[in-house]
């Protein structure tokens, strides 16, 4: 899996790390967590420099929250309600966990946006309420980008940090980066599952 990652990330460059980023916040098949890092990794051995890996990165975050956000406020609670009512297994999500979310936006507000940006799984889910209590878009893309520059910014350090000692980790990086998209798979795949329809509404 890091030989397959990185070997994505040289081979694209900067698109590469915007279109894996955007992907992640839209249906996340490889988390931030180790994109990111390896985007780092790959600008401190000569690859994509690490200020153009950041841009990339902020921005293809950006972009995946702002399609969340912008299918929140095109459905409108109504409809996205209906869509989680029929189709809430393969989504893992009930309409009345929906209701929580909303509600946990109106009380937060801005600082849900910007603080959900590191928290995963909320990274994605709390651009829907935004766009369901149609939050100004400047606004909401404001929050979004600052919160995903420093996501972003912070991993890809991290990795541009870590290839000085490369040596030591390289023995567990590769099963530990498969071991993390093996977790995020069976755990959606567990809630699929494990989904029970909201009797309630």
């Amino acid at each position: 899996m890091f030989d397959w990652i990185t070997g994505l990330l040289e081979g694209g460059g900067a698109w590469a790390i915007a279109a894996l980023m955007l992907l992640e916040n839209v249906f996340p098949p490889i988390p931030s967590e180790l994109i990111m890092p390896l985007a780092g990794f790959n600008a401190a051995r000569g690859g994509t420099p690490l200020w153009l890996a950041i841009l990339a990165g902020g921005i293809g975050s950006t972009l995946g929250a702002w399609f969340w956000y912008a299918l929140g406020r095109a459905y409108g609670p109504a409809r996205l309600h209906l869509l989680v009512a029929r189709h809430g297994r393969w989504l893992t999500l009930t309409p009345s966990e929906l209701t929580r979310a909303q509600g946990w936006f109106a009380r937060h507000g801005g600082a849900a946006v910007f603080f959900g940006r590191f928290l995963p799984t909320i990274r994605t889910l709390i651009s829907v309420p935004a766009g369901l209590a149609r939050m100004p878009t400047g606004r909401f893309l404001i929050f979004t980008a600052l919160g995903s520059f420093i996501w972003s910014g912070g991993l890809a350090l991290a990795g541009y940090a870590l290839e000085g000692g490369y040596d030591a980790v390289s023995g567990w990086i590769d099963p530990l980066s498969t071991a993390i998209v093996l977790a995020i798979v069976a755990a959606y795949l567990w809630r699929v599952v494990r989904w029970r329809p909201d009797l309630s509404d």
